[in-house]
């Protein structure tokens, strides 16, 4: 039972130790008077009494000492006493605390902020069950070599892989869609972003709905009843909350569904975007949903226990490659593919998050090396006071933990404040990120707070222990023999602080180079020539539905009214209208086969991405005619076999031949002869030329999303809402979307390489002032050092010019070791970071000069104030010093 009295004793000492202290000090006095007495009835005189009575009971502060650790809390009290020490010191020198806190409350604040995103993009797990058993399977091109190498599926693909394996527990496909929106009762229309699912697609992913149910099998037919699911974000924004929706008619595309179920809030799979869900099947004909060329789908799968991946995979592949071989004559992928979910749903920002990342650990770095120097210097003027103090019996383990103590304290405090910005940075960071996926997640959590508990301790060790060490390593008689001119520190506290300037230097030459790639990578993208006009541009999108425009004449109709009324208001200089404008994204393409150009590979053939246009488009856009003729009024219709191609495409497929009057031909689509040839325009900014055909608008095929392009006089967002009024005139009940310039859509396209540029190049920023900052400190610190030395080299002679090259020297050599060192590292980053650049190579030579160039100015312009306060140091004022 001692262990328990042990235990006892240890928690009285602790809650009730000034109570214990006055107990111990009693029985203490209680001793010494009882040995007093004693001697006195001995004796002896009181005085003489009490004094061999201590001598015989020994030092009380050494046996109160011993008894105190008896109580197990002794390393409780040294550690309260160091920080209370550590703080009166800090207290002592308000300036650097409060610089060096702000050097670690950024940095750490920064780093936070991306710990907390990277945490919850990339690493926490999706919100469905067992999220690591999902996977999307594609198909996969042998052909594709170069390129992204997961293709989409097509429907038919996806049947047969569900009807012919069993190697996966279910598996379930998803396509994109969009719908126009409209109630039973007059309600607003808008244009909804859609996703058509497989009836069992909320079961493969494990999640059950707010409200209602999910899609029945009958329900995911071609032709089944018209049903629909509401994410909660439509379902609060629209129908405010109203659980009585439930069992209700929407119209989309003027066709009634009624809504079966609301998702829960946490669902925004495949990305917040998408407003709702229809059945997959639902949006296909019965022609559509057979082919096995027709590449639009992504499909999910759920791993069977038990069974691998591979396996799994293999079955798939098999009954994949069976389709390729049966239909050698059209594009039917050979191979399948798999990436697990979190990877499919991250994958366009997985690269930009870790080069962040990668950017604020460059960041910290050097906060740390920053905070490190300053604490050198600290520690040079505080060197004989360390002496003394250890010439009076403190070791030099105590002295280290007492200087650890105080650097402890400056990162925890700014920790703290850098979990407050923290805070404030991610929320900015997931509302100014445009379209970062899983932006509902990101929030500050326990895991964040552990994170930032572990930051402040490995930057207190970092930035402190080399300091400490420096601080107390010196021999106690040699430096308190030294002379006063050489309290502020040896030859080896400069070394050790240029050592640490030169790591400095070399991380933010690092980060200039990486932010410097990034900007110019961005600059390029958005200078990005289009191939077609793109200023006073006004673009916006509509979608005429099958219900009410099921004959083509009727959407023909619709089509050159509206141009004609777009045409005659005042201003517009000219207005067009095609399914995809330059720059807006891929829109979709085709395989084709050319009438007398035998297909000598199946798996290569010919394919461009296809575009429709009316007469005016091109003029309205400015893109050249190269050869031939555009559209006219008589390209419509039965008479609208004609299609235009682009220079790309002639120049690709018809090498040495005029392209002119031959004749391409698409499955399911016909032959069509080539009337034109016009110049190359870009799909994507940062994506290479794509071949393009365009075929006649007032086809009146189809029923594809439009895009109307107006060009104006003066700023085209004025006709903005004149535009809106003649398509709610023609038809009120038709919603239009996209409402955007030409040079907005690019900057949409770009926002995210913006934004990347951006915070890198405001931690390069961040980082270069630092880094001239810890350059000012080091050489001032040497001036301050050597005021004797330059007033008797002053006195015998020395010109003040070479006083000031002398320092300068001094202070530049650190900085073009760093240099060297940061160019080569540089040099790596570039190559680490190349699938983000366009338009610009990792070694760009004008980024490396420019980068070099803005480090050398700052670097001259921080030691420029330390040299020229050296060469006008007096020489009898500074001997006075001695």
């Amino acid at each position: 039972m001692r262990w328990i009295d042990r235990v006892r004793m240890a928690m009285v000492s602790l809650f009730r130790r000034r109570r214990e202290t006055e107990r111990l000090d009693a029985e203490m006095q209680f001793h010494v008077e009882q040995e007093v007495a004693e001697r006195v009835a001995a004796g002896f005189s009181p005085e003489e009494a009490r004094r061999v009575a201590m001598r015989e009971f020994g030092n009380p502060t050494v046996l109160r000492e011993e008894a105190r650790r008896s109580w197990s809390w002794g390393w409780l009290e040294t550690m309260v006493r160091d920080v209370r020490f550590g703080t009166r010191a800090l207290m002592r020198s308000p300036g650097f605390t409060l610089t060096a806190i702000a050097v670690m409350a950024l940095c750490i604040g920064a780093t936070t902020t991306l710990f907390t995103v990277v945490r919850s993009v990339l690493l926490r797990p999706l919100p469905f069950r067992d999220p690591d058993k999902l996977v999307m399977v594609y198909e996969h091109f042998r052909s594709n070599t170069l390129g992204y190498p997961l293709n989409p599926v097509s429907a038919g693909d996806f049947y047969d892989w569900k009807a012919q394996t069993h190697g996966f527990d279910d598996m379930s496909a998803v396509q994109q869609w969009s719908f126009n929106l409209s109630g039973e009762h007059d309600e607003l229309p808008e244009v909804a972003r859609a996703a058509a699912g497989s009836w069992n697609l909320f079961q493969v992913l494990g999640v059950e709905p707010a409200l209602g149910r999910t899609f029945t099998e009958s329900e995911d037919r071609v032709g089944g009843d018209p049903v629909a699911m509401l994410t909660w974000s439509l379902f609060q924004r629209r129908f405010n909350g109203d659980r009585s929706i439930i069992g209700k008619q929407v119209r989309l595309n003027a066709k009634p569904y009624m809504i079966v179920g609301v998702l829960p809030s946490w669902f925004v799979y495949p990305d917040a975007h998408v407003q709702l869900w229809v059945p997959y099947a639902s949006v296909f004909t019965s022609e559509s949903i057979q082919r096995h060329d027709n590449h639009n789908s992504s499909v999910i799968a759920r791993m069977k226990p038990g069974v691998n991946l591979k396996t799994a995979m293999g079955e798939i592949g098999a009954v994949q490659y069976r389709i390729h071989t049966e239909l050698l004559t059209k594009p039917v992928a050979e191979d399948v593919l798999s990436t697990p979910l979190i990877e499919d749903v991250v994958h366009d920002v997985r690269t930009p998050l870790l080069v962040m990342m990668g950017a604020v650990g460059c960041m910290l770095l050097i906060g740390c090396l920053n905070v490190s120097n300053l604490l050198v210097a600290r520690a040079a003027a505080r060197q004989k006071e360390m002496a003394i103090r250890g010439a009076l019996g403190a070791g030099r383990l105590a002295l280290v933990r007492e200087q650890m103590t105080e650097t402890v304290l400056i990162c925890a405090a700014g920790g703290g404040i850098g979990l407050l910005i923290a805070v404030a940075g991610t929320r900015w960071l997931t509302t100014r990120w445009h379209g970062l996926p899983r932006a509902e997640a990101i929030h500050v959590d326990g895991v964040v707070l552990l994170f930032t508990a572990g930051v402040i301790c490995a930057t207190a060790l970092l930035a402190g222990l080399l300091p400490a060490l420096s601080a107390t390593g010196k021999n106690v008689a040699g430096v308190l023999q030294d002379s006063a001119r050489s309290v502020g520190g040896g030859v080896s506290r400069v070394l050790l602080r240029k050592w640490l300037l030169t790591a400095e230097i070399a991380l933010t030459v690092v980060l200039l180079v990486a932010a410097g790639l990034l900007l110019k990578s961005f600059v390029q993208l958005r200078t990005t020539d289009l191939g077609c006009a793109s200023e006073d541009v006004l673009t916006m999108s509509y979608s005429l539905p099958k219900a009410q425009y099921s004959k083509p004449e009727q959407r023909v109709a619709f089509v050159e009214t509206l141009l004609e009324r777009v045409r005659r208001l005042p201003g517009v200089r000219a207005a067009g209208l095609t399914n995809v404008v330059p720059g807006a994204g891929w829109g979709g393409d085709s395989v084709f086969s050319i009438t007398g150009h035998p297909v000598v590979d199946p798996s290569h053939q010919p394919d461009a991405i296809i575009r429709v246009a009316d007469p005016g488009y091109f003029s309205a856009l400015q893109i050249p005619l190269v050869a031939g003729r555009f559209f006219d009024s008589h390209d419509r219709l039965d008479r609208s076999n004609y299609v235009i191609v682009s220079k790309g495409l002639a120049k690709r497929y018809f090498p040495g031949e005029d392209p002119l009057h031959k004749q391409v031909v698409l499955d399911q689509e016909g032959t069509f002869e080539i009337v034109g040839v016009v110049g190359d325009t870009v799909y994507e900014v940062g994506k290479s030329l794509k071949a393009t055909m365009y075929f006649p608008a007032l086809s009146g095929n189809g029923n594809r999303v439009m895009s109307l392009v107006i060009r104006t006089d003066g700023d085209p967002l004025r006709f903005a809402i004149p535009v809106q009024k003649e398509i709610g005139a023609l038809d009120p009940g038709l919603p239009v979307v996209d409402v955007m310039t030409i040079p907005q859509i690019v900057g949409e396209s770009t926002a995210n390489a913006s934004f990347s540029a951006t915070l890198v190049l405001l931690f390069a920023a961040l980082s270069l002032v630092l880094a001239g900052v810890g350059l000012y400190g080091v050489l001032s610190y040497l001036v301050t050092q050597r005021v004797t030395e330059i007033g008797i080299r002053i006195a015998l002679g020395a010109q003040r010019q070479q006083v000031l090259a002398l320092v300068l020297r001094d202070g530049l050599r650190p900085v073009v070791i760093g240099l060297a060192i940061g160019i080569a590292g540089g040099a790596l980053v570039g190559f680490l970071i190349r699938s983000l650049l366009y338009g610009t190579e990792p070694l760009e030579p004008m980024v490396f000069v420019s980068m070099t160039v803005t480090l050398l100015l700052v670097a001259a312009g921080a030691c420029a104030a330390p040299a020229w306060r050296a060469s006008s140091i007096e020489p009898m004022q500074a001997l006075r010093t001695e």
